[in-house]
């Protein structure tokens, strides 16, 4: 009984001793708590005009408030002389985040990815992109996902991991874009005539003015039953589905112009060629004679 008197007199003896480290490190407990929510405060509104995804806005505030925090706590073990206590849970915190960050590999690779993708310029909701195979609007850009929203209005989710380690193309980037159209006409027509009315079409439904294009046009092969040619001009356009409706209206022009000019777009033909009248006759002949045979 009496050692355990002496072990709270001891005790007693060693609080009274160290009240002052303690007062000092609950003010600097409390500071840090009020700084790390200061700090929180100022990071969110800080990256809110260079992130638009609350979820990534708040984890980062999150973790610059934790690390205020945890230095803050810090400091106080430290003005308590708990060195070695202090020593003894930064270690099993050391082990524990090894274990921990092995077993959610997958699931913090996306994470940091999905933070590092909300800070690319390049790159933001609304955008038109084409990535991995698919091609769509940016629906959002979470800690775990990439959203894609397809023309088809299917909904993609992709790992940020892939979006990261993997090429896109974003439409978005550029108001304008270019068109290629391939066409062909027949061999009978006036190809100056073609040209020059295929162009007029183009800069009559689409303003190349402002964009200071050229519409251009060149003829590219003789083909089997066509005069080639490929005709490139520049739309304003900032995702595919835009480009997309700009080509088919610029099909069905050039389509009517053709008509209304008495443009032919030939259908792949074969033409046999005799050296006279009578080997046609008698090739009829032949061909009779056989069904009449059968």
């Amino acid at each position: 009984m009496n050692k355990i008197i002496e072990k709270l007199e001891l005790w007693k003896d060693v609080f009274i001793k160290n009240i002052p480290n303690i007062a000092i490190a609950i003010v600097v407990l409390i500071v840090s708590y009020f700084a790390s929510r200061a700090i929180s405060s100022f990071v969110n509104k800080a990256i809110g005009n260079r992130i638009s995804q609350k979820s990534v806005r708040n984890l980062v505030s999150r973790v610059a408030s934790a690390l205020i925090f945890l230095l803050g706590l810090y400091f106080a073990m430290t003005i308590l002389k708990f060195d070695d206590t202090l020593k003894t849970i930064v270690s099993a915190a050391g082990v524990s985040g090894i274990v921990i960050g092995l077993a959610l590999q997958g699931t913090l690779s996306n994470t940091i990815s999905g933070i590092v993708l909300s800070f690319r310029k390049n790159l933001g909701i609304g955008n038109w992109v084409e990535t991995n195979g698919y091609s769509g609007e940016v629906i959002d850009i979470n800690l775990n996902y990439f959203v894609i929203k397809e023309a088809d209005n299917n909904m993609v989710v992709i790992p940020n991991k892939t979006i990261l380690e993997n090429p896109f193309k974003n439409y978005s980037l550029t108001t304008k874009m270019r068109i290629s159209i391939e066409c062909g006409v027949e061999y009978g027509a006036d190809l100056e005539k073609v040209e020059a009315l295929t162009k007029e079409v183009i800069t009559s439904n689409f303003n190349q003015k402002e964009i200071d294009k050229h519409v251009e046009f060149y003829f590219t092969e003789f083909a089997d039953s066509s005069i080639n040619f490929l005709c490139r001009f520049w739309v304003d356009s900032q995702n595919a589905l835009e480009k997309l409706k700009a080509k088919s209206k610029a099909i069905i022009e050039i389509k009517k112009a053709f008509d209304k000019e008495g443009i032919n777009i030939p259908f792949p033909i074969r033409t046999l060629e005799f050296s006279n009248k009578l080997d046609v006759q008698n090739q009829l002949v032949k061909s009779n004679d056989s069904q009449n045979q059968e």
